[in-house]
């Protein structure tokens, strides 16, 4: 799949970074191999040690520019046809506020048997974000800059970074 140029964040030797397209969260970010694999085990030993140094600085900009509080970061590509990727996604206090005043995420409490370590989890938090951030015709209201305008700024922390 061809990323639209406006999307691009940042690139090394092995890997591409791009913020993820149908996402009006600010700052959720891709990361894909230059080659077309979907497994680890296939990639060069060059690439896997890019990939450690590359996802540290990505959580690294997006704690420090955006203020996420959490990043988390997830491996996919397991669908035929798709390479490996991974998703990178900041959770800032106001994404979070958000699912806690979203009634309908509540329903998520009664999955659990027993008292959970924390109030809620990534899952929980990555499950919204899908959701609402990039499955909903009319998404919630970002608090803070654009998806454009953040586009820039991870461009230029990328770059001094």
């Amino acid at each position: 799949m061809r990323i639209p140029e406006k999307f691009h964040v940042f690139e090394t030797d092995n890997w591409f970074v791009n913020h993820r397209i149908n996402s009006a969260l600010p700052g959720y970010l891709m990361v894909s191999p230059k080659i077309f694999t979907n497994e680890l085990s296939k990639l060069s030993d060059t690439a896997l040690a890019e990939l450690g140094p590359l996802l540290a600085k990505l959580q690294n900009v997006l704690e420090h520019l955006l203020g996420a509080q959490r990043v988390y970061i997830g491996r996919y590509g397991h669908t035929e046809g798709h390479m490996i990727h991974f998703h990178v996604i900041p959770i800032c206090a106001w994404v979070e506020a958000l699912f806690w005043h979203d009634d309908r995420y509540r329903l998520l409490e009664s999955f659990a048997q027993g008292p959970g370590e924390t109030a809620t989890d990534g899952a929980e938090l990555t499950l919204f974000v899908w959701r609402e951030f990039c499955e909903r015709t009319i998404p919630p209201p970002v608090d803070g800059p654009t998806v454009e305008q953040t586009i820039n700024v991870l461009r230029e922390g990328m770059r001094v970074a």
